[in-house]
């Protein structure tokens, strides 16, 4: 038999103090820093560092508006589903809407993916939400392009879709937002994994 660590607590200790050794952290504010390394725990990628672009604000920015009841608005149910619950201070509504009925014929009309269709019906719930982007490029670039056009603009952005075909122009164009608050991971790098965690240590500093 292989000989394994099976204590919990001290795997868990041991994972983060791995992630904290062998990670590049300094380009990040102590706060901003913890989300990092809990997106690395999600990924297992100490080099994740290299690719996350954030705002000094955006933890501050986050905590407030989940603080006051502010929704999680998420692209993906991957991504809502890796939301802890016990985690939000103030048992927020986590709200994706790709089985929204109507959103099949929307999204034809729209002449866009369902994803970026279902955005539609983030718009009362926008203004000062929370805002999680793990899967689709065109929700990211939907939802900018909703914002430039006069939509409420939410408190944060947690964008950083994962694939070969605009995910990393998509995180782009949010890393050169200078008007938003956001954390993002330009490249192909990204997914629902990563973008739950980051949400999840935006939601409550315990790490």
């Amino acid at each position: 038999m292989v000989d394994y660590l099976r204590d919990a607590a001290e795997i868990y200790r041991q994972s983060f103090a791995t992630i904290r050794a062998e990670a590049d952290l300094s380009g990040f504010n102590p706060d901003v820093a913890g989300v990092v390394v809990r997106m690395i725990h999600a990924c297992g990628e100490t080099d994740l560092t290299r690719d996350v672009v954030a705002t000094d604000g955006v933890v501050d920015a986050a905590r407030s508006a989940l603080s006051t009841g502010a929704p999680i608005l998420c692209d993906a149910t991957m991504v809502a589903s890796g939301i802890t619950r016990r985690r939000l201070p103030a048992d927020n509504d986590v709200l994706c809407y790709l089985t929204e009925p109507g959103l099949p014929q929307l999204a034809k009309e729209m002449s866009t993916t369902r994803t970026a269709a279902a955005l539609e019906f983030w718009r009362p719930h926008l203004d000062g939400a929370v805002v999680a982007i793990g899967n689709a490029p065109t929700a990211l670039f939907a939802l900018l392009d909703m914002i430039d056009a006069g939509a409420a603009r939410p408190a944060a952005i947690v964008g950083a879709p994962v694939g070969f075909i605009g995910a990393a122009e998509s995180c782009a164009v949010l890393a050169d937002r200078n008007d938003l608050e956001f954390i993002t991971v330009v490249g192909r790098r990204g997914g629902s994994a990563i973008v739950a965690a980051a949400v999840n240590a935006l939601a409550s500093a315990e790490e």
